[in-house]
């Protein structure tokens, strides 16, 4: 097994102490938003062999085994991270596979170049994802009943809000959610940055359920991306509990630390809470207009102790052991490609001894016995 030496990439929404923290290092000041784990171009994992970009490169069957390299190509098809939240990131929807596909043609084809900031996608893939819960971690997922949402903003006492709350009330579920995403999001800044700033006073006042809005109104002052916040449902996760986040689904991570995989995609429609490009039009033809339960996710404990966090993709799959003192060694060798991450205690990996943060790369069919004490994630795919 190869250990992987990690980027923490320094995004402005980070928390300054979170991955320190779990590292047992002091923090810099600066804020540490991610640690990147894999084969991503933009920061691939390092290796004693090179980057592990470099390794795949060189020899993909060998690495991935041959059944990874027909379902998913020469590339690992997974994106492992810590991801330490200490301020909202932007509210955003993935593209399903069909519409990554059009719509990295399409702006190909009219030459859009890759690093444009109008650029909506990066790639021909699309961006499923998963976090799990290290600490207490908050975050808004799905439409929530309009009918709820209306009540909800009713609340506030806000004379500027009164039309939303009528559209909410006045059409059919679907109808109402797009009726008013598009209105917040196509209005007259000037107009809009008042009502969020009404908005969030009375969030502020009243406290309760409307805190994680102001919150997030504290951060983004004006911002339209607040009033689409308050559509959706608000999450707070315990740590082991996860959430998986598929197509079209709008949702953004609040606060706290969790393990995030996804598939290897970097493309992103965002809805708000950003200084970047919005591109309504895209977004709407995006946005599944579908109220629901966010559907907090709890692992499936299997009998030889792996506890799996099941979806419905298979660009990767996300499990953990918990392993307690004096649990015999276990053997995690599978055919497939896979990361295996500490996040407590100390636990030994072949001849790796891992402690919180630290990570190492198995290759397909590579031995992989770990023991110790403590809590170890494995990120793989599903063939």
């Amino acid at each position: 097994m190869d250990r992987l030496d990690n980027t923490v990439r320094p995004y402005a929404w980070g928390s300054t102490t979170a991955i320190p923290a779990l590292l047992g290092t002091e923090p810099t000041g600066e804020p540490q938003a991610e640690m990147w784990m894999g084969a991503h171009p933009g920061a691939p994992s390092r290796t004693g062999r090179g980057t592990l970009a470099e390794v795949v490169d060189a020899a993909p069957e060998r690495e991935l085994g041959a059944a990874s390299v027909a379902k998913f190509g020469p590339r690992l098809p997974f994106l492992l991270k810590l991801l330490a939240a200490g301020a909202p990131l932007s509210l955003q929807v993935h593209p399903d596979l069909a519409q990554a596909r059009a719509g990295y043609e399409d702006e190909e084809r009219r030459g859009v170049p890759l690093d444009a900031p109008h650029r909506n996608y990066k790639d021909a893939n699309h961006k499923p994802e998963l976090i799990c819960a290290l600490t207490e971690f908050d975050g808004l997922c799905g439409f929530r009943p309009p009918a709820e949402t209306a009540d909800l903003l009713d609340g506030l006492g806000v004379a500027s809000l009164k039309p939303y709350v009528d559209l909410l009330r006045a059409y059919p579920e679907d109808a109402a959610l797009r009726e008013v995403l598009t209105a917040v999001l196509t209005a007259d800044p000037e107009e809009m940055s008042r009502t969020v700033t009404e908005t969030a006073a009375a969030c502020d006042r009243l406290g309760g359920a409307y805190t994680p809005y102001a919150d997030i109104a504290h951060h983004y002052p004006g911002d339209p991306g607040v009033l689409a916040a308050m559509l959706l449902n608000h999450v707070r996760l315990q740590p082991g509990e996860a959430l998986y986040l598929g197509a079209g689904i709008p949702h953004a991570y609040l606060n706290g630390l969790g393990v995030e995989i996804m598939a290897n995609s970097d493309n992103v429609l965002r809805c708000g809470l950003t200084p970047k490009h919005v591109d309504v039009p895209e977004l709407l033809r995006i946005v599944r207009f579908e109220a629901g339960d966010p559907g907090v996710l709890r692992p499936e404990a299997s009998p030889d102790g792996e506890e799996v966090y099941e979806t419905p993709i298979d660009e990767f799959r996300l499990s953990r052991h918990v392993l307690p003192e004096g649990t015999a060694a276990r053997d995690l060798t599978l055919p497939t490609p896979q990361i295996l991450l500490c996040t407590a205690g100390t636990v030994r990996a072949g001849e790796h001894e891992l402690t919180p943060g630290q990570s190492v790369f198995a290759a397909a069919g590579e031995k992989a016995e770990v023991s110790g004490t403590g809590t170890l994630f494995r990120a793989t795919v599903l063939l």
